[in-house]
């Protein structure tokens, strides 16, 4: 992958995040402040916004494009939604460093960072019913993937499909941080919003890869 795959990578986020803000934002209505699909769709576009038209240089590499983009997610998402992914991106950013030409397991490298860089934030770990629920497996995907020999697309639609049955898991689960913990027992039976979002974002980046390949 290259930079102007991880700007597609940002650009396509912003376009699922966009598609279904108003969910997100029903899904955090039910336990949360109710804003986060809102929160999310202004801090991609500020992203997309951050990486297009000319902003960065020509020969700005993968983890420039994505430093970048996290900052701005940090300058315009609200709540505890921006901290978050402005780390995982720029957790992310700083472990691909200068290289040009991001393979399988660079990303995977980069994956890890940003899971290690939410868990710090946000002193979550899988169970607590956060982001984390759908990252942390789809890190794990990513590696056993690379480890059984797959190629940069067969890792990353591995961490897809487990972000997304990360997500789904979180239904049933009691949630231990954030907003959603005030609520005890009442927050079971609620997909969790940030698991549902980062499955988009990764999502995003399947499509990416796979239009790529």
């Amino acid at each position: 992958m290259n930079a102007e795959d991880f700007v597609a990578w940002v650009r396509r986020a912003a376009e699922l995040v966009a598609a279904d803000a108003d969910r997100l934002t029903r899904l955090d209505a039910a336990i949360g402040d109710g804003d986060h699909g809102h929160n999310m769709d202004r801090g991609f576009r500020a992203a997309t916004d951050a990486i297009s038209g000319g902003t960065l240089p020509e020969d700005a590499p993968p983890g420039k494009v994505l430093m970048t983009a996290g900052r701005a997610i940090v300058s315009k998402t609200g709540g505890a939604s921006g901290p978050l992914y402005g780390t995982a991106l720029r957790r992310a950013g700083k472990a691909l460093g200068d290289t040009a030409d991001v393979d399988a397991a660079a990303l995977g490298a980069a994956l890890r960072a940003a899971l290690d860089g939410v868990r710090e934030l946000g002193k979550a770990t899988e169970g607590d019913k956060t982001m984390v629920d759908a990252l942390a497996p789809a890190v794990a995907a990513y590696e056993a993937a690379l480890a059984d020999g797959s190629d940069l697309a067969g890792c990353v639609r591995a961490a897809a499909g487990a972000a997304g049955e990360g997500a789904e898991a979180t239904v049933p689960m009691q949630a231990r941080k954030g907003r959603a913990s005030y609520l005890g027992p009442r927050s079971t039976g609620h997909l969790d919003p940030g698991a549902a979002s980062t499955a988009l974002v990764l999502g995003a980046l399947a499509d990416v890869v796979a239009q790529g390949g």
